[in-house]
């Protein structure tokens, strides 16, 4: 059978670093995860205990497309709580994870053809997923002056939208409120869509994290469960729409996706009342995060973006190579420590780049750094 040139997208590298590190498991040796961006802690507890309830009364059946009513005024609470914003609960719209969202979102908002911008590096699945949707990614080079972070200058006429991440992934930087005005004027005066992932809200280590809703209604902003939240693999993330972009998003929602997993959403539910818990998890991170600023330097990482949020750090390592995936590779293979090569977040500078994840244990994270910095030393 033939098929489309929309199915021609790249590979998520991190994937097949999971690939290879879960091999080199099976085969008996023990690795430490520091490629996947995952919490690895469960679902909260209220969570689990929530579903299994609901499990014994309830069939599970279909939930309306745009989610549980519940679930949708429980994320508007989630606004008042962290930002201090009055958010109508028909703004949110409950999604299987942030992928979901994406889809919904860059479908509504553009044409076949047109061109969209996102910084880099960045998430590598906006490029694929807007590719597969016969949709132009155009990649902004970021500076690190800019810490990674597009800027009005960097956003060039044509574009009819605009992605951006705060905090980062792979960065970990964050967009304050005058950053994100710049750049929604700037978009407004272009205009051009904006779109603002915010999946890592929540975790951040000194200064809070602004919501682009704090600047502007007319814009989409997407969010999951996935991260502070410790629920990647139950796929439920939501976003919030212009109020008139609401039935637009429901018709596609209904015939893309008909609803989010309501066995997630009962889960996602409870995880809003579990903040104690996750706060805790928060709290690892920390630690973890200052053990990464202090040791990944003595194993000659040392130049880093700040890493405000998220669970990343982002080094260029190219002082040690010009193969960030073949570098990868070497370290997996003998090092026992499975790390991401920048070229998935930066097709053109990421072979210079390495991602480390600190997600894991902190005694996993000592193990870790304990081990590059043997491997760094033999080389």
């Amino acid at each position: 059978m033939k098929s489309s040139n929309r199915g021609n997208v790249d590979a998520f590298i991190v994937m097949d670093v999971m690939e290879a590190a879960r091999a080199a498991e099976a085969s008996g040796r023990h690795i430490i995860h520091m490629e996947v961006g995952q919490p690895s802690t469960p679902a909260p507890l209220k969570s689990r205990q929530a579903l299994t309830q609901a499990m014994d009364e309830n069939a599970l059946g279909y939930t309306v497309a745009l989610g549980l009513p519940e679930l949708r005024e429980g994320i508007a609470s989630l606004y008042k709580d962290w930002y201090n914003l009055d958010l109508n609960p028909e703004r949110v719209v409950v999604t299987p994870g942030s992928s979901g969202a994406f889809i919904l979102a860059f479908t509504a908002l553009f044409e076949a053809g047109d061109k969209v911008g996102l910084g880099e590096p960045g998430y590598p699945s906006y490029r694929q997923i807007l590719k597969a949707l016969n949709l132009q990614p155009v990649g902004l080079q970021t500076r690190p002056e800019n810490r990674l972070q597009p800027v009005p200058a960097d956003i060039p006429d044509g574009l009819a939208g605009l992605i951006t991440a705060s905090p980062a992934n792979p960065s970990g930087t964050m967009l304050d409120h005058a950053a994100l005005e710049g750049l929604i004027d700037t978009c407004r005066a272009k205009d051009t869509s904006f779109i603002a992932d915010e999946i890592y809200h929540g975790l951040q280590y000194e200064d809070r994290a602004v919501s682009a809703l704090e600047v502007s209604d007319d814009i989409y902003v997407i969010n999951s469960f996935s991260k502070y939240f410790s629920m990647t693999g139950w796929r439920v993330g939501w976003m919030v729409v212009p109020e008139d972009h609401i039935r637009t998003i429901e018709r596609l929602a209904q015939n893309m996706f008909i609803c989010p997993p309501h066995a997630s959403q009962i889960a996602a539910l409870a995880a809003l009342e579990a903040r104690d818990e996750l706060d805790d998890n928060l709290a690892t991170y920390r630690t973890n995060r200052q053990l990464m600023l202090e040791e990944l330097p003595k194993a000659g990482f040392d130049k880093i973006a700040p890493p405000d949020g998220a669970f990343y750090i982002y080094a260029d390592v190219s002082e040690h190579t010009n193969d960030s995936r073949a570098f990868a590779a070497e370290i997996l293979e003998k090092a026992d420590v499975a790390v991401t090569p920048g070229m998935d977040f930066d097709p053109i500078r990421g072979h210079q780049t390495l991602r480390f994840s600190y997600a894991r244990s902190t005694e996993d994270i000592r193990e870790g750094l304990t081990r590059l910095k043997r491997f760094m030393k033999r080389s």
